[in-house]
């Protein structure tokens, strides 16, 4: 089912980010015990759901359809029978957040920064989406005693706590974490494979050729880049934005970007940043500290003008930093 270099998942978190809990293991395969529990439930016989996809490659989900298959072959053995449904990628995306696929979904994700709030601050914190439903607020609050400390020795005992609470909660169930990896024409310099999956093509050069071309799954849904949330978009907002920092290619080493030098309180409340001298935008305005508050402001306040994308859940905002200001009832 998936590629050299991937392993089986015992929690949501992969191995290789900080916030992985060392030895947790999760629940053991038991058809007989699943079988016996939905009996003295009531729900067995005739109990039946879907199990819906998106038919696209990842590397969370290199085929997707077999792995639905044998899903289906596991619930059939304990009486479950489960219609596969395959739908089309961005509306996919956009029901599951919304909360709207019945039954089983599978989805997975990659990171975006290598760090425990990309992967449960992100989903199970109280500004996430409602793809795993009614969130779980003792799982809100591991989480935030994490995200207000600022050595990862302090931190690590909260999400312990909150990787031990998703498996006592099960919004979601881990199967795998997928190896992943890009291949380039030989005569490319300076290809590389990012591990958050987001290649910087200007820092390559397409063997002396004037066209650089990346082939991958599908079109981008959209290029709002703060109201979209899947990898083929992703990959292209990355080619036409910056940030304030970045992560080197090859050690993912904190470096700067449009900020030539940062600090921070003791806290992590405060953050100063310094930014380039002369960076212009297409138009030719000149890049200052409004158009970086201006960038946050029309992700977090709701009843902006420019608050409008492509289907308009703006999804990142709020789940790494809360609820929209002027959020809609």
């Amino acid at each position: 089912f998936y590629p050299p270099g991937s392993s089986v998942a015992t929690q949501f978190m992969p191995p290789s980010i900080f916030g992985y809990s060392e030895g947790q293991t999760w629940y053991d395969y038991d058809p007989e015990m699943a079988k016996q529990i939905l009996e003295e439930e009531g729900v067995l016989p005739d109990f039946s759901t879907t199990i819906t996809y998106r038919d696209v490659v990842r590397g969370y989900l290199p085929n997707p359809g077999v792995v639905a298959q044998d899903i289906q072959a596991q619930l059939a053995e304990i009486g479950v029978n489960a219609e596969i449904v395959v739908m089309e990628s961005g509306s996919f995306l956009d029901a599951a957040d919304r909360g709207e696929l019945d039954g089983f979904h599978m989805l997975g994700w990659g990171a975006d920064y290598p760090d425990a709030t990309n992967f449960l601050d992100f989903h199970f914190g109280p500004g996430s989406s409602d793809q795993f439903g009614e969130g779980f607020p003792d799982i809100w609050d591991a989480l935030k005693e994490g995200a207000t400390k600022a050595d990862p020795a302090d931190r690590q005992p909260f999400y312990d706590q909150a990787n031990e609470l998703i498996k006592q909660h099960v919004p979601m169930i881990p199967i795998a974490h997928g190896g992943n990896g890009a291949a380039y024409l030989a005569d490319v310099e300076g290809a590389y494979a990012s591990d958050i999956g987001a290649e910087k093509f200007a820092l390559m050069n397409p063997g002396g050729r004037d066209t650089f071309v990346w082939m991958q799954n599908g079109e981008p849904p959209g290029l709002y880049c703060a109201d979209e949330s899947d990898g083929e978009a992703l990959r292209a907002c990355e080619q036409a934005m910056e940030s304030l920092l970045a992560y080197e290619p090859g050690t993912g080493a904190v470096v700067a970007s449009l900020a030539t030098d940062w600090s921070a309180n003791d806290e992590l409340t405060e953050w100063t940043f310094t930014l380039r001298d002369g960076v212009k935008f297409h138009n030719g305005a000149t890049l200052d500290a409004n158009d970086v508050v201006m960038s946050y402001v029309v992700q977090w306040d709701a009843s902006h003008p420019l608050h409008t994308g492509r289907d308009g859940s703006f999804t990142y905002f709020p789940g790494l930093f809360g609820q929209f200001l002027n959020a809609p009832e």
